[in-house]
């Protein structure tokens, strides 16, 4: 009776991971013979992960990714995509993301700078930071909506506080003069106070060009490039042809 009693009152005061260790240490033979010095460790230390793994998950769930199984560990290092693993391991350290530095990661169609900047964006996550991933044209709507629900300030301003902050698919569509000014508010107000990953199938050198060529190129590119990691990836498309999800489709009749 009292030990449903201590487990009822740890589960009102949120004590969920220790409550549900208690029950289980004190059941299993080979924790008989603990000290209750050893026995209420086990059992802190079980509260400590499950509120960890919650935030994490927490923190996971709040960065919106669009492959929420990404991670670093699946890469595919093969010489032919230009990806020096080497490069990766000192990233995944988020050396870079306290530093506030940026990542452009460029290449052609298909061969996984998706994939790589939210596996980096999930390492951080576990990290501890906070994260949002963002396909460009999407945030581009987001803004205006932003705009017309008068949220505006409010949504640059979670922008800004996120820590990192995940740019997807630049160059995918065209910027007009209100996007560029939308898009320089938004690198200005996390230079120097957070990170940056901008994929693109555009190289970076091009970059200059798609977004007018004006001053206002210039002062994006400035906050945004002058301290990132550049990453060129390289090779064929990873994503199935038209002819290879007809032959799935097939062999799954």
């Amino acid at each position: 009776m009292l030990l449903e009693q201590t487990v009822e009152k740890l589960n009102q005061m949120k004590l969920f991971g220790m409550a549900e260790s208690l029950k289980d240490r004190l059941a299993r033979p080979d924790h008989q013979d603990l000290s209750a010095a050893d026995l209420f460790g086990f059992i802190v230390d079980d509260e400590w992960i499950n509120r960890h793994n919650k935030k994490t998950q927490s923190r996971i769930n709040a960065a919106r990714f669009k492959e929420r199984n990404a991670c670093l560990e699946n890469i595919d290092y093969h010489k032919s995509r230009g990806i020096k693993k080497n490069v990766i391991l000192e990233l995944g350290q988020n050396r870079w993301v306290d530093d506030h530095q940026n990542i452009a990661i460029t290449g052609p169609t298909g061969v996984g700078k998706s994939y790589l900047a939210q596996a980096l964006g999930h390492q951080a996550c576990m990290a501890g930071y906070s994260v949002l991933y963002v396909r460009l044209p999407k945030l581009q709507l987001g803004l205006v909506q932003a705009r017309a629900t008068g949220t505006y300030a409010k949504y640059l301003e979670r922008i800004a506080k996120t820590q990192l902050l995940i740019l997807d698919d630049l160059g995918i569509a065209a910027l007009d003069d209100g996007d560029k000014r939308d898009l320089l508010e938004i690198i200005e107000d996390r230079y120097s106070v957070g990170s940056t990953v901008i994929t693109s199938q555009l190289p970076v050198t091009s970059w200059h060009d798609y977004l007018g060529g004006t001053i206002v190129a210039d002062a994006i590119l400035d906050r945004l490039v002058r301290n990132a990691h550049r990453l060129e990836l390289k090779g064929e498309t990873c994503r199935p042809t038209i002819e290879q999800l007809n032959q799935i489709r097939g062999s799954d009749k």
